[in-house]
C-alpha cells in the first residue's frame, strides 16, 4: 500500500483501501444518498407557489391603479373585440407589458399603444409529452399589450393614438387619445390594409371639416393633393395585392405553333 502512495498509484484503488480500513467496506457505501434531486422538486414547487403569489399580489396592485383613463381604454377594447370589460381588464392586469400604459398616460409619452388579440399557440396544463417529446399544444385567442415589432400579426390590432404631449387625465382622455382597429385575419395584412384606408380612414378625411390652420378645408389645394394621393396609393396598393395573390394569370403561348415551319437562319431572323 505504501509503495502505491509513494508511486501515485491508482486513486481508485487507494480510496477502497482507506474505505475498508475505516468501515470494513467501500467509501462508496459508506457516503449517504444525495439528497439533489428530491430538494430540487420541493423548491421547484415553493418556487412556482411562490411566484404565483407574486402575481397575484401584482394584479391587485394593478386593479387598485385602474381609475377614468383605464377604464376609457377598456370600454373602447370590449366594444371592438367581442369580450367583456372585466376580461379585458383581467387581460390587461395580467400582462406583462402593462407599464406601457402608464408611459402611453405620461407627458411626452408613447405617440401610440398596440394590442393584438389573436390565436397564441398554448401549452394545456395537464398536458403530457408524446413520444418524440412534444406536449399537446392548442390555439387560443388572446388579448395582449404589445409594442408591435416582436410578434407576428395574424389576427385584429386595436391602438390607441395621443394627439399631443399633453398628460393623459381621466378629463381629457376622450378628447387627447383616438381609437382604432386594423384586420389582419389569417394573416392577410394587404388586405386589411386596404379595407382601412379606404372603408375608414379615407371617408372620415373627406368628411372632415376642420383641417387646424388651413382655413379653406376641403377646397385647399393642398388638401386636396393629399386627399388624391392618398386615393392613388389605395389603388396602387390593391393592384399589388391582386398580383401577389394570382388574380393577374398569364396565358401560356404553344410556340409549336410558330417555329414548327422554321427551317433556316433566315426563317428565325424573319419571325425575331
Amino acid at each position: 500500500t505504501e509503495s502505491k502512495y509513494r508511486h501515485g498509484g491508482n486513486l481508485r484503488t487507494r480510496s477502497s483501501e482507506l474505505g475498508s480500513a475505516v468501515t470494513g467496506s467501500s467509501l462508496t457505501t459508506v457516503l449517504p444518498a444525495s439528497p439533489t434531486v428530491k430538494k430540487s422538486k420541493v423548491l421547484s414547487s415553493g418556487s412556482r407557489e411562490e411566484l404565483a403569489k407574486q402575481a397575484k399580489e401584482t394584479k391587485e396592485e394593478r386593479r387598485a391603479q385602474i381609475d377614468g383613463r383605464h377604464r376609457y381604454l377598456i370600454s373602447r377594447l370590449a366594444d371592438g373585440i367581442d369580450l367583456s370589460e372585466q376580461q379585458v381588464e383581467e387581460t390587461i392586469i395580467s400582462d406583462n407589458k402593462f407599464q406601457l400604459i402608464e408611459q402611453f398616460f405620461a407627458p411626452c409619452g408613447l405617440k401610440k399603444l398596440l394590442f393584438f388579440y389573436q390565436d397564441v399557440l398554448q401549452q394545456k396544463s395537464n398536458a403530457s409529452l408524446r413520444p418524440d417529446g412534444s406536449t399537446n399544444n392548442l390555439l387560443q385567442k388572446n388579448l395582449f399589450i404589445t409594442m408591435g415589432s416582436t410578434e407576428d400579426f395574424t389576427g385584429t390590432c386595436a391602438f390607441f393614438l395621443r394627439t399631443s404631449d399633453e398628460v393623459i387625465t381621466a378629463s381629457n382622455v376622450s378628447q387627447e387619445v383616438n381609437f382604432g382597429m386594423f384586420d389582419c385575419t389569417n394573416g392577410n395584412i394587404l388586405q386589411g390594409l386596404e379595407f382601412f384606408l379606404s372603408q375608414i380612414m379615407i371617408p372620415a378625411l373627406k368628411s372632415q371639416q376642420n383641417w387646424g390652420a388651413v382655413k379653406e378645408g376641403l377646397k385647399n389645394s393642398q388638401i386636396q393633393e393629399f386627399l388624391y394621393a392618398v386615393d392613388k396609393f389605395v389603388g396602387t396598393l390593391s393592384s399589388s395585392r391582386q398580383n401577389i395573390e394570382d388574380k393577374i394569370q398569364l396565358t401560356k403561348v404553344d410556340i409549336d405553333v410558330y417555329v414548327r415551319n422554321l427551317q433556316n437562319p433566315s426563317d428565325y431572323i424573319t419571325a425575331g
